[in-house]
């Protein structure tokens, strides 16, 4: 296992600062991963601890020793950090089976054969590969080509696994199960594993912890799933996470206002002065009856499991969802322009200017 540091990296091409000042840790034996927008430099950064770049400033180490710091010309050969790689592309040898993928690391190393049979075997077994040794890459799927680039990488026992949007080439069911072998590896190893990605499903269904990266490079927030998902700390990790409602709120005599109306928003704590709050589909309560917003149902869409709701509150839109069987048997069935009462289980504040939010 191994803890990451990262102190105050800078690296540019050519006239683009990719990242500034960039500090960040990862503890030992957790999954973490790197959240962003593609060209927010988050495989620059992984590139970086992997040693196939070097920053222009600012240090990484792995545990307690100094891989690159370019003000000491320090700058370990990737091969010499203890780490395993997997890409996005497989990278599998096309002419070399299964086996002989797995096993070439420990054949560069002069590993004797009885050993190297049995580290590999070991492997194949821990990436439900059994069965498989004899044959080539083109004779496997996607994801088995994948758990074969896993295995590879981790056949030389690393500390530190990086995996750099190593699911992209999956389709969807591929992807759902490939995320939980990964998960389930890591539990069982206890290595620290670096996981690049875009995809905000994926992130939150493997990390320990992530850290939502900007357009400009920038760490906006880091944090466990949950803390990530339910309690965004500014207004662009909370819109990069998932779909978000935003109901704009005016402060007149003492009264939050909704939209363009004259309904009062009644909420706990809302600071005095305008703003926005902000809120997933999931924490919108629809009903027929009862106290709330005034809204309108625009827009109602059965999409088997689920009715999905477009509602309009004073001139403002928002999206919400209900399981059909819930909708069934609570009155929740709504047609196009039917009135429809609106209250929330979650709203986060959103002041105007600013990207700092309060719960």
């Amino acid at each position: 296992m191994a803890t990451i540091t990262f102190e105050n990296i800078s690296k540019k091409f050519g006239n683009n600062e990719v990242l500034k000042n960039l500090s960040l840790v990862v503890e030992d034996g957790e999954c973490f991963t790197l959240l962003g927008p593609s060209g927010c430099g988050k495989t620059v950064l992984l590139r970086l601890l992997a040693g196939f770049d070097v920053p222009d400033s600012g240090r990484i180490l792995i545990d307690d020793h100094v891989v690159t710091d370019p003000d000491k010309h320090i700058d370990i050969q990737p091969d010499q950090r203890d780490l395993g790689v997997v890409f996005q592309d497989y990278a599998v040898w096309p002419h070399m089976t299964v086996f002989d993928n797995i096993a070439y690391p420990l054949k560069l190393k002069k590993i004797d054969k009885d050993t190297m049979n049995e580290q590999v075997m070991e492997i194949v077994d821990l990436v439900n590969l059994t069965g498989l040794e004899q044959r080539l890459p083109s004779q496997l799927s996607g994801g088995q080509q994948q758990r074969v680039a896993l295995a590879r990488a981790l056949i030389a026992k690393p500390s530190l696994m990086l995996l750099d949007e190593p699911l992209n080439n999956l389709d969807a069911n591929l992807r759902e199960e490939m995320r939980f072998e990964i998960k389930e590896l890591q539990k069982k190893l206890g290595i620290t594993i670096l996981y690049v990605t875009h995809d905000q499903e994926i992130a939150l269904a493997i990390s320990d912890r992530l850290a939502i990266m900007d357009k400009e490079g920038n760490i906006r927030q880091i944090g466990t799933p949950w803390e990530i998902y339910e309690k965004s700390a500014n207004e662009m990790v909370f819109k990069f996470m998932g779909l978000a409602n935003f109901l704009p709120i005016r402060y007149e005599q003492d009264h939050h206002l909704v939209g363009h109306g004259q309904q009062q928003l009644i909420w706990d704590n809302l600071p005095a002065e305008s703003g926005k709050v902000g809120c997933r589909p999931s924490d919108i309560i629809l009903s027929k009856t009862g106290q709330g917003l005034q809204g309108k149902v625009v827009r109602a869409s059965f999409l088997g499991a689920v009715m999905d709701y477009m509602v309009e509150v004073d001139g403002v839109t928002l999206r919400t969802e209900v399981s059909t069987n819930t909708a069934l048997q609570n009155d929740l069935m709504f047609k196009d322009d039917e009135p429809c009462i609106v209250n929330f289980h979650e709203l986060l504040w959103f002041p105007d200017n600013a990207e700092t939010v309060r719960s």
